[in-house]
């Protein structure tokens, strides 16, 4: 049953996903690619983990915010792609009213924890380049683990909004979601009545937290990239930069396209381009952070090495 009679009104209790493509060859080819990044995204994020857990020499805070990251990561992934690794095998992907609310809970939850974490990694960088002589002292493990839980706080209270909002949203006719999952504009578009003060409350929650990050993560470049243009030595200025350039890329990709998708207008793309740029957001990233910050990084690739060659020689 698809919906329950309330009423006047018809209570949807399902959702049905439409997934990306309707094209069957184009589903296989896609369930593939797709497949394949979900493994690498796992393997990778939890390579990272265990990487920085049993390496000494990555016990310091850039790489507990990293650890914190690439967890984030998985549960933000799975939050998404192996119900649509079901859609493109299944003729009719449902999904059940609260099993959408708990997905679309998740993903903002876990989407705005991976801000916080980047704005606090950029306040990390920006402790160490600019006041390295305080950076034990500004940067200790009590310090870390209360910025690991505000950026925690911070998204149970983005996720309980928009959960908030989903529930006071009223569905009675269609049910099909123009969508991969749950996410919350094409659920407002389907929606036979609309509480304006519910979409209001979610966009000023979720608009003031992607401004206050980037406020962060922008402050501390700009002084960052003060500091290193004071330095006489051309090495400490390319070592300084070196330090910056993963979490600058995961930045840039990260909030290159929640703009796109949250911040520009809808009418300016389609819901097509849409799906595309969120699999690269929800599905894509998550496997490059990994990536982005083994391959640019020499502690970790030298970490990597030391961990590797001490099993061969046991």
């Amino acid at each position: 049953m698809d919906s329950l009679v309330e009423g006047n009104h018809t209570a949807v209790t399902e959702f049905i996903l439409l997934g990306l493509t309707h094209d069957p060859v184009l589903r296989v080819i896609l369930f593939i690619i797709i497949l394949g990044i979900y493994l690498v995204t796992i393997s990778g994020n939890l390579c990272t983990i265990l990487l920085i857990r049993v390496s000494t020499q990555l016990h310091h805070p850039m790489y507990f915010f990293l650890s914190n990251l690439a967890f984030v990561d998985i549960v933000f992934s799975s939050s998404v792609t192996p119900n649509m690794l079901v859609n493109f095998l299944v003729d009719k992907n449902i999904i059940s009213y609260h099993g959408c609310s708990i997905q679309l809970g998740t993903v903002v939850c876990f989407g705005t924890v991976e801000c916080f974490l980047l704005a606090a990694m950029a306040y990390d960088r920006f402790v160490a380049i600019c006041d390295p002589l305080l950076y034990s002292t500004k940067m200790s493990t009590g310090v870390c683990v209360q910025l690991l839980v505000v950026s925690y706080i911070g998204g149970f209270l983005n996720a309980s909004s928009f959960t908030v909002s989903f529930f006071g949203l009223t569905f009675c006719g269609p049910n099909r979601v123009n969508h991969f999952f749950c996410d919350f504009a094409p659920l407002v578009e389907l929606s036979c009545s609309v509480h304006s003060i519910f979409i209001l409350v979610s966009t000023c929650s979720a608009g003031s937290i992607i401004v206050f990050t980037v406020i962060v993560i922008a402050i501390s470049y700009i002084y960052i990239l003060i500091t290193i243009l004071k330095m006489r030595s051309s090495e400490g200025r390319q070592k300084a930069f070196s330090t910056c350039t993963s979490h600058l890329t995961a930045v840039t990709l990260y909030y290159g396209t929640i703009t796109f998708i949250y911040v520009m207008p809808t009418s300016s793309y389609s819901t097509d381009q849409n799906k595309v740029i969120s699999v690269f957001y929800m599905v894509v990233i998550p496997m490059l952070n990994p990536l982005i910050y083994s391959l640019r990084n020499n502690e970790i690739m030298g970490a990597l090495k030391k961990v590797l060659k001490s099993k061969i020689l046991f």
